[in-house]
């Protein structure tokens, strides 16, 4: 867009030359192709906003849905749903002021309270081509998907008027505030608005995946094991669904990540290219794994490993090369499918859709080598005082930003742990966590939402 910017500002003026165009009527063009620009920018992040909202109903719902027993399936599917309201309202009433407001370096202020100010107007702090309101509702899904992530750890255990308050309490207490450390303007993670430290995370791997995988091991331990786990079969009842789920997660994931380049220009392709790579290569190392542990690739490791690398290459995929995404990608295969395999197995915990596996390793995993792979090659955004971009990763010559992600991630980490174990205290006291054992049995289909998934005779 500059180039043409550039074409355009220099044909016109040769033609000011040979035919006298004023100079208002130059202006007047660049204001054109501005204007092109913004709408062009616009329109993408509006469809990004609705991949990443298709991310979790029906991607989530569907991957998560199919991985319970059939007693458990809808009420599975509707905590992934209920999360596109709840957290809608959440985020409209307090939450993106919370996030995005200037405040200090934890949290935000409330100068953006039930979404005042926020319209047509860009902030240019954050979207210069893009109105506020449309990288409002873009942040939006993203509240909307982290806590609907968390719901793998708990699932077919505990009430859904439990997870409703936790899941607020959590946006309020974990969320929010991480979200403004890392990306609001002054946060104390903020690469480019001021931050103590230099955390790299693009798209969310400090910021969705490191706090919902962490969370979501609190959750595990917290409420222990399903009744009957490791003695009575809980294999997924219909792969199909997860099957089509996941395939949903993939392609909403260039929203995710490319749509976090905030403008339909060349960083917005290099994030979608990176993150397809991450994802092949991924699938092929998980199944890789698979294939010498127990003899057989799976349809499920096949499409878990392409979630793990979706997840590990976000916090880099505006930093890194297609080629370190793949490397990314096939480290991620092969560590999620440890955490998942193996690292559950010998420690016991019940993480029942391996949230924490996932999300939680895969997270942490991603933040730890865009401090390796983050290149100014791809993003040049940062500058230094004589306006040159400065180097990145390690790959560029900066060792030391591994130790910035490092510290991003061991807060995200230390702020997961702590306001979920708060959290899950104050509604286990107020009105407890945890479904009976009679509920538990039925399903939560039955118990809960008083409804089957398949009638008796399918």
């Amino acid at each position: 867009m500059k180039n043409l910017l550039a074409l355009l500002t220099a044909s016109a003026s040769v033609a000011a030359a040979q035919t006298a165009v004023t100079p208002e009527k130059v202006a007047a063009l660049e204001a054109a192709v501005q204007s092109a620009q913004t709408a062009g920018d616009n329109a993408w992040m509006l469809t990004s906003s609705a991949l990443v909202l298709m991310m979790t109903g029906p991607g989530l719902a569907l991957f998560y849905g199919g991985l319970v027993r059939r007693k458990n399936v809808l009420g599975t599917m509707m905590q992934s749903f209920i999360m596109m309201a709840l957290m809608t309202v959440l985020w409209g009433i307090v939450g993106y002021s919370l996030a995005f407001g200037e405040g200090n370096a934890f949290i935000g202020d409330l100068r953006y309270l039930f979404l005042k100010g926020v319209g047509a107007a860009p902030n240019g702090d954050y979207a210069a081509t893009i109105p506020q309101q449309t990288f409002m509702v873009f942040q939006l899904m993203f509240a909307i998907i982290t806590p609907a992530l968390i719901t793998g750890a708990f699932a077919e255990r505990m009430k859904f008027s439990a997870m409703l308050v936790f899941m607020t309490l959590w946006g309020l207490l974990v969320y929010f505030p991480m979200a403004h450390m890392v990306w609001g303007k002054g946060g104390l993670l903020n690469a480019f608005l001021g931050g103590q430290f230099r955390c790299f995370d693009f798209a969310g791997g400090t910021v969705v995946h490191i706090t919902s995988g962490i969370s979501a091991l609190v959750c595990a331990l917290y409420m222990g094991p399903r009744k009957g786990y490791r003695t009575d079969p809980m294999k997924p009842h219909n792969l199909v669904l997860s099957f089509i789920g996941a395939c949903l997660l993939w392609v909403g994931w260039f929203g995710f990540n490319a749509g976090s380049a905030l403008g339909a220009g060349a960083l917005a392709t290099s994030a979608f290219v990176a993150t397809h790579f991450a994802a092949a290569t991924a699938a092929i190392g998980w199944l890789i794994a698979e294939q010498f542990h127990v003899g057989k690739p799976s349809v499920l490791g096949g499409i878990s490993g392409a979630v793990a690398g979706l997840v590990a290459v976000t916090p880099g995929s505006g930093f890194v090369t297609p080629m370190s995404g793949m490397i990314i990608g096939l480290l991620a295969g092969f560590v999620c499918y440890f955490a998942v395999a193996i690292l559950k197995h010998k420690l016991g915990y019940d993480d029942s859709l391996d949230a924490f596996g996932v999300h939680g390793v895969g997270g942490t995993l991603g933040a730890i080598l865009t401090g390796v792979f983050a290149t100014n090659e791809i993003n040049n955004a940062l500058k230094d005082s004589a306006g040159k971009p400065v180097a990145l990763g390690l790959v560029d010559g900066n060792a030391g930003q591994i130790v910035d992600q490092a510290i991003g991630a061991g807060i995200a980490i230390v702020l997961g742990i702590v306001g979920t174990i708060i959290i899950l205290k104050i509604v286990d006291i107020a009105i407890g966590v945890r479904v009976d054992a009679n509920q538990e049995q039925d399903g939560l289909d039955l118990s809960m939402h008083g409804e089957e998934a398949y009638s008796q005779e399918a």
